[in-house]
């Protein structure tokens, strides 16, 4: 099992510094709207692929599912989701969300947040979720957008004043590995297009529910410095479908 960047001390630590990390999902700018795409959890088994810190794991189990199971290659993130999002109902496991495993038909819901673009092979993932679903269960599931992932740098192109000139986009349809600096780190995903996306789930059988390109609340725009920079391209791509 390959190691996650998660468990470099050094790349957690800046992690752990976010607002998505200190405040759990009242810190993620896409949660009211991925919180809208959600099913009910009313007695229903969920599982999150890449559970990270484990918010969304409590929040399922806050909202009566009866057994939430949270699966992240880094050991880092899972003893911070063991120690801050415990309850009786949530398991949390060590997997990489390509090799995880269950009974078919198990999950009436699975879901992951800002995950499979760390993953090379969306196909394989969607296949095993159609698995693991019983029949009409969700999967919902945010990733960095294909525009965003394309460049690859995740960097503004910038005058000699450090202005924001434009987003790069390019090598779209050049599929694979993207060198990325994220929180100054070099951190690797894996770049896929919409059309990858979207054919994947379709190819194994699911229904598309929803797909949104979130933007920023206007409480966000009036609060947070250069948030309209967000208007300019989408960062993130959400998305619902139905087995």
């Amino acid at each position: 099992m390959e190691r996650s960047k998660y468990d470099d001390k050094i790349f957690f630590d800046k992690y752990s510094k976010m607002a998505r990390s200190v405040y759990g999902l009242q810190g993620a700018g896409e949660w009211e709207i991925f919180r809208s795409m959600l099913p009910r959890f009313d007695n229903k088994r969920v599982l999150d692929l890449g559970c990270g810190f484990g918010w969304h794991c409590k929040y399922a189990s806050e909202n009566k599912a009866s057994e939430v199971i949270g699966i992240d290659l880094s050991e880092k993130m899972l003893e911070q989701a063991k120690k801050i999002n415990s309850d009786k109902a949530i398991k949390y496991i060590k997997s990489s969300i390509e090799e995880v495993k269950f009974k078919n038909e198990y999950f009436d819901v699975v879901i992951s947040s800002l995950a499979c673009h760390y993953v090379k092979d969306f196909d394989k993932v969607c296949k095993n979720v159609y698995a693991m679903l019983k029949k009409n269960g969700d999967f919902i599931f945010s990733v960095e957008h294909p525009v965003f992932t394309a460049y690859g740098s995740q960097q503004w192109h910038t005058d000699e004043k450090g202005n924001k000139l434009h987003w790069p986009v390019d090598n779209y349809f050049y599929e694979g590995i993207r060198e990325s600096n994220f929180l100054g780190e070099c951190v690797t995903k894996y770049h896929k297009t919409l059309t990858t996306y979207i054919n994947d789930l379709l190819k194994c059988g699911f229904v598309i529910k929803e797909i949104i390109e979130p933007t920023p609340t206007n409480k966000m725009l009036n609060e947070v410095e250069d948030m309209k920079d967000e208007l300019r391209r989408p960062m993130m791509l959400l998305i619902s479908a139905k087995k």
